[in-house]
């Protein structure tokens, strides 16, 4: 269950927003907030905006946002969500680590929408909890092995106890609409979702990817079958014969099939997504690019950049580079 609505009559949320957030996420969270107040004519809730210094925070967007203060004078709370972006490895300083251990401390309620979790995380305060993140940072946190007290999953959004969580895009819509039903009541939340054009509140066991068969384009059982079994197959890629035979076909059949609906040869619609599995291993984590090839179903390294350099037009060293100057823009950006 969420936590209780204060007996001062309306519940107060602060948003804590890191250097490069998502502008889509935060306002997601934001706006099922407003429109409560709107459609409830009082005042159900209040927020407050918090930066790490004060200052305006730019978002992933380039977006300028004003806060209403800095981390101190800590604010009364009952509920506090960290709103991640791009990089949020980069603004997971000592300060703001302590300022969350201390909103803990005081059994305050601890969120986060797309990325803002791994600063949570890393804080210590998912220890023990389930929670999600964006579906690419966990597969990369899974691979770097961090926090194994943490139990992620790849659902929409995680309530448990007093800890919040969620991924990117509208899903923290439809976390907040959560919350508005249990506290408000679930006529609210359905009606606060007509205005928004949300056909559907979604709950905590919908998950974040679509479906195969929309990413694929169709719904054929076999081909959703096979590839299935290759994106649970990266790191020791099944043989062709061997996919084929799992799926009850032959070795011609499966290849005409990718080829009809796909467009591509099996192994290379596999080969893709192992490519797509490093890039994010790269582009997310600090692993060696000999450790990436590995945990991607390669076996040699020369081999793995031949590979990566084929299909993005650069080598797995030329993408830490350009992470870097990526990393490099933002902080331009950001005035630091």
């Amino acid at each position: 269950m969420g936590p209780p609505i204060p007996a001062k009559g309306h519940y107060d949320i602060g948003f804590l927003l890191l250097p490069g957030f998502s502008q889509l996420a935060f306002s997601s969270a934001l706006e099922p907030l407003r429109m409560a107040n709107h459609l409830a004519d009082r005042l159900l809730y209040t927020w407050h905006l918090v930066s790490q210094d004060g200052a305006a925070v730019k978002a992933s967007s380039g977006l300028g946002v004003a806060v209403d203060q800095a981390l101190e004078p800590m604010p009364a709370l009952d509920l506090l969500l960290v709103c991640g972006g791009v990089e949020v490895q980069r603004h997971d300083d000592r300060a703001t680590l302590s300022w969350l251990k201390r909103l803990a401390e005081q059994h305050i309620p601890l969120g986060a929408v797309c990325t803002g979790g791994y600063v949570l995380a890393r804080a210590g305060l998912l220890d023990g909890y389930r929670c999600t993140l964006h579906w690419e940072h966990i597969g990369s946190l899974h691979e770097a092995r961090r926090f194994p007290a943490v139990t992620f999953t790849s659902q929409l959004f995680v309530m448990d106890r007093d800890r919040y969580t969620c991924s990117g895009g509208i899903a923290p819509l439809d976390m907040m609409l959560n919350l508005i039903g249990r506290q408000q009541g679930l006529a609210l939340a359905e009606v606060i979702a007509e205005e928004f054009i949300h056909e559907r509140i979604r709950g905590v066991g919908d998950r974040q990817r679509a479906p195969l068969r929309v990413r694929l384009g169709h719904s054929h059982p076999k081909l959703e079958e096979v590839a299935t079994l290759m994106e649970a197959n990266l790191q020791e890629p099944l043989a062709l014969d061997e996919l084929a035979s799992y799926a009850g076909l032959s070795r011609r059949q499966l290849e005409r099939l990718f080829q009809r609906y796909v467009g591509c040869p099996p192994l290379r619609y596999y080969l893709e997504l192992r490519l797509a599995r490093a890039r994010l291993l790269l582009q997310q984590t600090h692993m060696p690019i000999t450790e990436v090839a590995l945990a991607c179903g390669f076996v040699s390294p020369p081999h793995f950049t031949k590979c990566y350099h084929d299909h993005f037009g650069h080598s797995p060293s030329g993408e830490r580079k350009r992470r870097q100057e990526r990393q490099d823009d933002l902080a331009s950006l950001s005035g630091k």
